[in-house]
């Protein structure tokens, strides 16, 4: 009797075994720990187009399949709201194990202990200057995914048909907003009205030689006499009629087929990363072309990452999570699934062996990034929010808006960002 009830009862738990494998539930959503064979699920977050999604989707398939040990959980969608929903998340300590990180936020998450040591990655091959902009006090807090940098997007077309070239100075800058309007009709111009662009404004000073106007010391560091320069040139240009007027400035928006200035054609040139590239080129194909920003006694471009990738210094699978980095920014297969979904890709021998797969469109960020590496700055992230800088930039975009529509005058602006500068710290 007892022999047949252990026989019977050994069935059972046999056949229980296959039905649970049949299922399709895995040990670690039953709360497995590591180890003994079982599963590792890595949750990973990330924003981004439709082909970006698409291209990590099978980037993670890939490595999964060559990883049995490995699954993930993705979640993704667009930059819109992105920010606040990984706040709130790490905020509940919920934070995924890895996420895609912005400049924007690097400084913020990493001096609050928010973002693991990444320094153990194998980084030989990806330039300084990137990984600079992902290090807080000499470790490694967000790996550079995209190689891109800051220049200029121009209508070649219109430009070409014209007879003239992008400026290479400020100084022939300023001179052809000047020169090109005849030629132009009654709503369209060089450039719009830059007084109040942060972006081209810290170009424009670190061009002078005076470094970042924001930088993640949390120091107070526009330059007096460089600012009041910037903002005369532009009233003059706007007195003359040579910029575009301030309320058709202010609508601008960036990549939108009807708001875009540059996709509307009322002006010739805008800033823009090479990353951005893409975007424009959708909407007027073979029209544009990339440049590096007008110089002064410097260049005014930077190198940057696109975006990055971190981990959650909470996350029970930190050194899986870095090895997926490792292959994700060094390995050809990655590169070839991924192509230049994130931007180029920053790894020197990645980018030789998928360069002959290179589009136009690739290309010209490709010959932007080259431009900006031989004497542009490396990308400094700003202070974040800290020591009141949230308020003063809101509070400065007040300032320089105020000017642009002639509500103040620029040394009574000046006077306002230095009080605004006083409350920082």
């Amino acid at each position: 009797m007892r022999k047949r009830m252990t026989a019977g009862l050994l069935i059972l738990l046999m056949m229980g075994g296959t039905l649970s494998a049949c299922s399709g539930v895995k040990e670690e959503e039953a709360g497995t720990a590591d180890g003994g064979g079982a599963t590792v699920k890595l949750r990973i977050m990330w924003w981004g187009s439709q082909a970006r999604h698409d291209a990590t989707l099978k980037a993670l398939d890939a490595y999964a399949s060559a990883n049995p040990g490995i699954a993930f959980e993705p979640e993704y969608q667009s930059f819109d709201g992105y920010q606040d929903k990984l706040s709130t998340m790490s905020a509940g300590k919920n934070t995924p194990d890895l996420f895609q990180m912005d400049a924007a936020w690097f400084n913020d998450w990493a001096s609050s202990g928010r973002l693991e040591d990444l320094s153990s990655i194998p980084a030989a091959d990806i330039d300084t200057s990137l990984l600079e902009t992902g290090t807080y006090e000499g470790k490694l807090y967000a790996m550079p995914l995209g190689n891109n940098a800051w220049g200029m997007i121009y209508n070649k077309t219109m430009m070409d048909s014209l007879g003239v070239a992008p400026p290479t100075t400020w100084d022939e800058f300023f001179q052809l907003a000047r020169d090109i309007k005849p030629k132009l009709a009654k709503d369209q111009y060089l450039s719009k009205d830059l007084t109040a662009d942060g972006a081209m404004y810290m170009s424009y000073q670190l061009s002078m030689g005076k470094g970042y106007s924001l930088s993640k010391d949390g120091k107070f560091h526009y330059d007096e006499a460089t600012w009041k320069d910037w903002m005369n040139k532009w009233a003059v240009l706007r007195q003359d009629k040579l910029a575009a007027p301030p309320d058709v400035t202010v609508s601008d928006k960036g990549q939108d087929a009807q708001m875009d200035l540059l996709v509307q054609k009322k002006i010739l040139l805008k800033g823009a990363h090479a990353a951005e590239f893409g975007g424009f080129d959708a909407l007027m194909p073979g029209d544009l072309a990339l440049t590096a920003l007008p110089r002064g006694a410097q260049a005014s471009g930077w190198l940057k990452a696109s975006m990055y990738w971190s981990v959650s210094p909470n996350s029970k699978h930190k050194e899986e999570a870095k090895k997926f980095i490792d292959w994700f920014v060094n390995s050809e297969e990655a590169a070839a699934i991924l192509g230049t979904s994130r931007g180029i890709p920053v790894s020197r021998t990645v980018v030789e062996a998928i360069q002959q797969n290179f589009t136009a469109v690739d290309k010209n960020a490709l010959g932007l990034i080259e431009t900006v590496s031989k004497d542009g700055s490396a990308f400094d992230p700003g202070p974040g929010n800290k020591g009141g800088w949230a308020n003063f930039t809101k509070e400065y975009d007040n300032i320089v808006q105020s000017i642009l529509f002639g509500k103040i005058g620029i040394d009574e602006g000046w006077e306002q960002v230095v009080g605004l500068s006083r409350n920082l710290g």
